[in-house]
């Protein structure tokens, strides 16, 4: 299931008490602060939930899946995200 801002903010407004719109701008400005500090270089760790890190990928050999030739992929950078310990155990638990 994808879950849009939209659905999480009704549930930020039930736990803390602000009204929807609030907490739509809550949400909207937490991601936001995420990507800038990614932007800038900078690792977002949540206690107990997880940590997104940019990492750098070399050029790679690759497959034009139009035509078949080889290519070479230019570097890149991709975000990665790795769960906590307790994350990964709740969601073993949900099994």
């Amino acid at each position: 299931m994808l879950v849009h801002v939209a659905q999480v903010a009704p549930k930020v407004s039930n736990e803390i008490g602000l009204t929807n719109k609030k907490s739509i701008e809550t949400v909207d400005n937490i991601i936001e602060i995420i990507k800038s500090t990614l932007e800038s270089g900078e690792d977002v760790l949540f206690s107990g939930f997880g940590e997104f890190s940019i990492l750098e990928k070399n050029v790679r050999k690759g497959r034009n899946p139009a035509t078949g030739n080889d290519m070479m992929l230019p570097a890149r950078k991709v975000v990665n995200f790795k769960c906590s310990g307790n994350l990964r155990e709740r969601i073993s638990r949900k099994d």
